[in-house]
């Protein structure tokens, strides 16, 4: 697997994809969710074999969202959630950490659009430049989207990966969910003694 990074080191080099609907809206997600950002994470992420983070616990996504560094949001079209960002500031950099639309609204425009509003909220932090990183298991048009916004290839790295296969357990998460369900457990006797 190639993976290719990309930068860009000035508001002016940005070339944003606009959109002319009138229902479509980016809000940032003011209480951070571990739930929401795991839901995004597994169902953007599946057709391109998103598998980074598919051991994380309720724990580790709650420190992820948590973090004072990490920004999400939720796009939206017709009211509904069709794709998400997240922003993560390192140091002088704001990384595009992971954005994409869920697989119902892909190649309907859309990620252009979201990709644009994931530069233009990333410089409102004013970093020294923004990047993101792709793969060659991306969506086929993913680095002309990025080249098209302004992002420019700075780095190009081949490694061979494993990845898990279609029949591993791993792509439903189970360590999420034992934890999930650790936690309602815990919830459920805190409850109880409190009738």
């Amino acid at each position: 697997m190639t993976t290719i990074a990309l930068e860009m080191k000035s508001p002016d080099d940005f070339r944003p994809k606009r959109t002319d609907r009138n229902d479509v809206r980016v809000e940032k997600i003011e209480i951070p969710s571990p739930s929401l950002n795991h839901y995004f994470f597994v169902n953007v992420g599946r057709p391109w074999k998103w598998y980074s983070r598919l051991s994380w616990t309720l724990s580790d996504w709650q420190a992820w969202v948590e973090s004072e560094n990490v920004h999400t949001f939720v796009g939206y079209v017709k009211n509904t959630p069709f794709g998400y960002i997240e922003l993560e500031r390192q140091g002088d950099s704001v990384e595009i950490a992971f954005f994409g639309v869920l697989p119902q609204f892909i190649e309907h425009g859309l990620g252009g659009y979201l990709l644009s509003e994931a530069i233009r909220l990333a410089w409102q932090l004013k970093p020294a430049r923004v990047w993101v990183h792709t793969c060659t298991n991306d969506h086929k048009y993913a680095l002309n989207n990025y080249q098209a916004r302004g992002l420019t290839i700075y780095q190009k790295t081949s490694e061979l990966e494993t990845l898990p296969d279609e029949e591993d357990p791993i792509w439903t998460t189970p360590a999420y969910y034992r934890s999930i369900a650790e936690e309602y457990l815990a919830l459920s006797h805190q409850h109880a003694k409190t009738i």
